[in-house]
């Protein structure tokens, strides 16, 4: 008969080394040799043999389903078949097995599953399953108790949080740990916890700060803008645990890095934010120029309302906040803010037919040398960064040959991961900077003359206000003057169409 090898480890049983995947393999090699079972086929996976989900498991199952003839599907104990006697894979095997389809062979237990099977077997094989839930249930209950009880005393049995390390307490066996400050990083935590307090800065600004005071996470990445908010969302840092996964929050033991006080004071700030963004969010869905404007005196922001006449009509008007209460509110209609924006539109559009082939032509020559100039430092850069890498392989070679010290591998390692590091910042800037346009001129010239066309086809208020964040820069309102500036490349074409040189032709 032919024969498959199931091994299998949970995570918690990786580390036992007399029940290790190799350990099962060699086992159940030996017995179907001596059993003159031909191994057809060898599955050996991690995987816990007690939750619902069983991806690895499930392939056996659809192995055993395509094999047309009988085989022995062995396993080392009944424990790797399934520590759950509801798993409805059990009930699969063992049906399949005393309808003569397959054979279960368990290799340490000395146990067949098959038609032949007596009333006492069948009873040993159930037992062995009962005694297998009952055991993952007994862990699992001892490991909650223990989880409890270190709740209880105060204790944090998660990942450590940044600005804290770990330690062991007991140096031979490191079982005991225990939680303290990271002597590197703590106090920039709580510097960061300071500067979002004052309500003054960005999370942007905030990350850019302290990355420039040396801030990195355990791994010695630089903290994302999310990992900032989740670190000043963290009510651990004042002392108070909380469990996820228990949706538990408890006193811990540890030393704390901020005051109730300035935590509180963060998430006020951060309630201040939330209300304000949702507020402008809401707002900005009926106004097309909602969040675009600035007031030309005091820099506040210029806001719009309705009004409603008495014959029923309804008109939309802008002013100043005047929240510095040093300008005089003075309103002007939607209307009359489009006009000024037509009247540059229009421009555009009023482009002549005999100056477009020449403003391509010169467009192209203006932006050619910067596309070769992006080109030629994209390519050096990523050059210098291979180079680099391969170099990094070798030293890491070097030491494994020891050829070097440690103490010269971690230096040039640093010295080299350093250099890495600004390459690829400087790619970053040149990938980020706004070159498409250098290459698509004509599509660009195509979008600028249709501009009118394609706003005031854009239906949707967004649409029309996306829009125009595209084409113009840094729009101020002066009583009823607005000012601003077309933004690039637009820019360019307005220039270049109205210029003598152009004219001329």
């Amino acid at each position: 008969m032919k024969a498959i090898i199931v091994a299998r480890v949970s995570t918690e049983e990786q580390r036992e080394a007399g029940n290790s995947l190799p350990a099962q393999i060699h086992k159940m090699e030996s017995y179907c040799k001596a059993k003159k079972l031909e191994i057809k086929e060898t599955f050996s996976f991690d995987e816990s043999a007690y939750k619902t989900k069983r991806d690895e498991f499930d392939k056996i199952i659809e192995y055993i389903n395509n094999t047309k003839e009988k085989v022995a599907v062995c396993f080392d104990k009944v424990d790797r078949l399934s520590r759950n006697i509801f798993d409805k894979r059990v009930a699969l095997l063992y049906e399949k097995a005393i309808n003569n389809q397959i054979e279960l062979h368990f290799v340490s237990d000395g146990q067949i599953i098959n038609d032949k099977m007596n009333a006492g077997d069948k009873f040993a094989f159930g037992m062995k399953l009962g005694l297998s839930k009952y055991y993952s249930d007994a862990i699992s209950d001892n490991v909650m108790r223990a989880l409890d009880q270190k709740r209880r005393v105060g204790e944090w049995s998660g990942p450590v949080r940044l600005g804290y390390l770990n330690v062991s307490l007991d140096k031979e066996k490191r079982t005991r740990k225990d939680i303290i400050l990271d002597p590197d990083r703590f106090h920039l935590i709580r510097k960061m916890f300071e500067l979002y307090a004052t309500d003054q800065y960005s999370l942007e600004t905030i990350r850019m700060k302290m990355i420039g005071l040396g801030l990195r996470t355990h791994k010695g990445g630089e903290p994302t803008k999310s990992c900032i908010e989740n670190l000043t969302k963290d009510s651990f840092y004042y002392g108070i645990a909380y469990s996820k996964k228990y949706n538990l929050s408890y006193p811990h033991i540890y030393p704390v890095i901020v005051s109730k006080e300035l935590f509180d004071k963060c998430q006020e700030v951060r309630d201040k934010r939330g209300k304000k963004k949702n507020y402008y969010k809401a707002m900005s869905k009926d106004f097309i120029f909602k969040g675009l404007i600035n007031c030309k005196n005091c820099g506040c922001t210029i806001t719009p309302e309705r009004k409603i006449k008495k014959s029923g009509k309804e008109y939309i008007y802008y002013s100043c906040t005047n929240s510095k209460k040093t300008c005089e509110r003075v309103y002007v209609s939607e209307q009359e803010l489009l006009s000024q924006i037509y009247s540059v539109l229009e421009r555009f559009e009023s482009i002549p037919e005999s100056v477009q082939e020449k403003l391509v032509e010169e467009l192209r020559k203006n932006t050619e040398s910067e596309v070769v100039f992006h080109k030629t430092q994209l390519d050096r850069l990523r050059s210098d960064s291979d180079k680099l890498k391969i170099k990094n392989e070798r030293l890491l070679e070097a030491l494994l040959d020891q050829s070097i010290t440690k103490d010269i591998y971690d230096k040039k390692h640093q010295e080299q991961q350093d250099e890495i590091q600004r390459l690829e910042i400087e790619m970053l800037a040149h990938t980020n900077a706004d070159y498409e346009y250098q290459t698509t001129v004509a599509t660009v010239f195509s979008l600028a003359r249709r501009s009118k066309t394609i706003f005031d086809k854009s239906s949707e208020v967004a649409k029309k206000r996306a829009f125009l964040s595209y084409i113009i820069q840094n729009p101020v309102l002066n009583e009823k003057k607005l000012y601003f500036t077309i933004a690039s490349p637009f820019n360019l074409i307005l220039d270049f169409s109205e210029s003598p040189f152009l004219l001329r032709g």
